[in-house]
């Protein structure tokens, strides 16, 4: 029995061998037919500005995350939005593709976008979008329920044939209204606004060839600025896009304005030499850090814009004074003297401005030569300071409610400059009081108080003969004032930033604060600040848009609030620019406020 039954039992398991054998192997080919590539493979070599979000994840917990849900469905204006027809609508749309693939929100978007998101822009206006799923058979599961949306929605427009369907070799193409294209292959899909953006992308993907995006030299070498551990990346071939007119238009602006190119000498100059842009981002904490670089050469020593970037290692510009209600800082490495000094190089054409500024210059300083005896008394150390005012009662309170601002200059030689700076500070007024006289307006009153050891200067408009101090007048908001502490001169709008400044610097200067090496231009705003100086202005803020944008008086506090909620996610936003082994690089740090 047991010979006889052995041949059979042998044959059985080869059977079944044989069968796990095959098993093994068609799921092996079909695991590999469906292996793709990475998505920036798929993207045409001409494309202009690529996206690549190679961790959705993090993004998706940091902004849809518990605490950002709880923190935005807190809101008032939210609440508002939630009791709208139309948002309830949209919420009806979640809860029902929630149902019907067995999910919550938060889940499905990371199982349908986890794998990563793709975008590119592209000639011809032509948008590539590519999305990478964890989940292939909720991808499809989602598409079939978009799918019969659209086709009911043609249907009931009489347009049935507006949704369908192509086959592109072994893929199968749609489009929901003629216009724009779309396919999921595997766990991918690929969507163009124009059907020439899904053949390219279906080209590529059919010929595996290497006249993709990765084979462009400027893209390699924007990847490698970016870092392989960036949660994103965009690339941006700078060379196309300088070529388009309004972006030109820009950088020739930038030139011509003596403001402007004081602010951004150097940013200007190594946008137009660069052939790219890269940017990378990071998540730490609440906190998102963009890294950007462009590879335009270092500004030479010998050009006019040299006044604006650091000569020596080490140099830079000096950190951001703190101040009480600060909203905004800003602090430059700028050499004034410099700058001004190679006027006819950067500025040849002479404009009515400029010789406005010149003249009241030669007034404000008894003719003094401005480059050579006034600007090349600073030091390239400037700094900026923008801050909220705090109106004391016994003065009066504005209707319409400014802030402070004031500008901080380092010395060369304060002592000896101290009473020039003087002199020309009280002309200015006295010139406002003039002019403000021929009108028969109240002019400024000045006062020479101290904070501290430091006597200071300022001017004021008195209240003494007005009875109701609740609703004054915009000119209340400035009270200009003048200090020169140490080595710095103050030039302020109010006294009250002029005297937190000269405890600032009077606490900086017992600390010897360092420059930031390279660095030579730090931004500052503090996001809560600034929603607070908006709030106090939100009645003017909702009359303005109202009359500009033409919005009914409920849409004008909708767009009001919404801006002043979203300011108070940002906790603080800090931007850096300057010079780093060889590239010009900028630093954007974005703190959140989530709880």
């Amino acid at each position: 029995m047991f010979c006889n039954n052995k041949p059979q039992k042998s044959m059985t398991l080869e059977k079944v061998a044989l069968v796990l054998l095959l098993a093994v192997f068609a799921a092996q080919s079909t695991m590999a037919a469906q292996t793709l590539p990475p998505a920036n493979q798929w993207i045409p070599q001409d494309a202009v500005i690529s996206l690549e979000l190679s961790q959705p994840k993090a993004l998706l917990e940091l902004f849809a995350g518990e605490k950002a849900t709880a923190a935005v469905t807190a809101l008032p204006v939210y609440q508002k939005q939630a009791s709208t027809p139309q948002f309830k609508e949209f919420l009806n749309v979640i809860e029902f593709l929630e149902i019907t693939l067995d999910t919550d929100w938060r889940t499905g978007l990371s199982k349908l976008t986890g794998g990563g998101i793709t975008f590119a822009i592209c000639p011809e206006d032509t948008l590539i979008l590519i999305i990478d799923a964890e989940d292939e058979h909720m991808l499809e599961q989602t598409h079939e329920i978009f799918l019969n949306i659209a086709r009911g929605e043609a249907e009931k427009q009489g347009q049935p044939n507006r949704v369908e369907s192509t086959q592109y070799e072994d893929v199968t193409t749609w489009t929901f209204n003629g216009k724009e294209a779309h396919a999921i292959i595997g766990k991918r899909l690929v969507i163009a606004n124009r059907p020439e953006g899904l053949k390219a992308v279906l080209e590529l993907r059919a010929n595996g060839a290497s006249e993709n995006l990765t084979s462009k030299a400027t893209y390699q070498a924007a990847k490698r600025a970016a870092g392989p551990d960036s949660v994103a990346t965009v690339f941006a071939d700078l060379l196309i896009l300088k070529n388009i007119p309004e972006i030109a238009g820009l950088l020739e602006q930038s030139s011509n304005s003596p403001l402007a190119a004081l602010f951004f000498a150097g940013i200007v100059e190594a946008v137009r030499d660069s052939s790219w842009l890269a940017l990378g981002l990071h998540i730490e904490d609440n906190t998102l850090l963009f890294r950007a670089s462009v590879d335009g050469k270092t500004v030479a020593p010998t050009s006019p814009v040299a006044f604006a970037l650091p000569s020596k290692v080490g140099d830079g510009a000096l950190p951001n004074l703190s101040v009480p209600r600060r909203i905004a800082a800003l602090s430059l490495y700028r050499d004034l003297h410099q700058f001004y000094a190679a006027k006819d190089d950067l500025f040849p054409e002479r404009t009515s401005g400029l010789i406005f500024f010149e003249n009241m210059m030669g007034i404000f300083f008894s003719g003094r030569d401005l480059t050579n005896e006034v600007l090349i008394e600073t030091q390239p150390e400037i700094r900026l300071v923008v801050a909220e005012q705090e109106y004391d009662p016994a003065i009066g309170t504005p209707q319409i409610k400014f802030p402070a601002f004031a500008a901080i200059f380092r010395l060369r030689h304060p002592e000896q400059f101290k009473e020039v700076a003087e002199e020309a500070w009280q002309k200015a007024v006295g010139l406002i009081n003039f002019t403000r006289g021929q009108q028969a307006m109240p002019g400024l009153i000045i006062d020479r108080p101290f904070q501290g050891k430091t006597k200071y200067t300022v001017a004021y408009f008195s209240t003494s003969g007005i009875e109701d101090k609740t609703n004054l007048d915009s000119r209340f908001n400035v009270r200009p004032a003048l200090a020169m502490p140490g080595e710095y001169l103050i030039l302020s709008s109010t006294d009250g930033l002029a005297r937190d400044l000269i405890d600032a610097l009077h606490q900086e200067t017992e600390q010897t604060p360092k420059p930031l090496a390279g660095t030579h231009s730090l931004v500052e705003i503090e996001g809560g600040q600034l929603a607070s100086i908006l709030e106090a202005n939100r009645k003017t803020l909702i009359r303005q848009n109202m009359v500009n944008k033409g919005n009914t008086q409920e849409q004008a506090e909708s767009a009001t609030d919404m801006l002043i909620s979203l300011l108070k996610f940002l906790d603080r936003a800090k931007l850096g620019i300057g010079v780093h082994e060889g590239l010009t690089r900028f630093r954007l740090e974005l703190k959140l406020n989530l709880q």
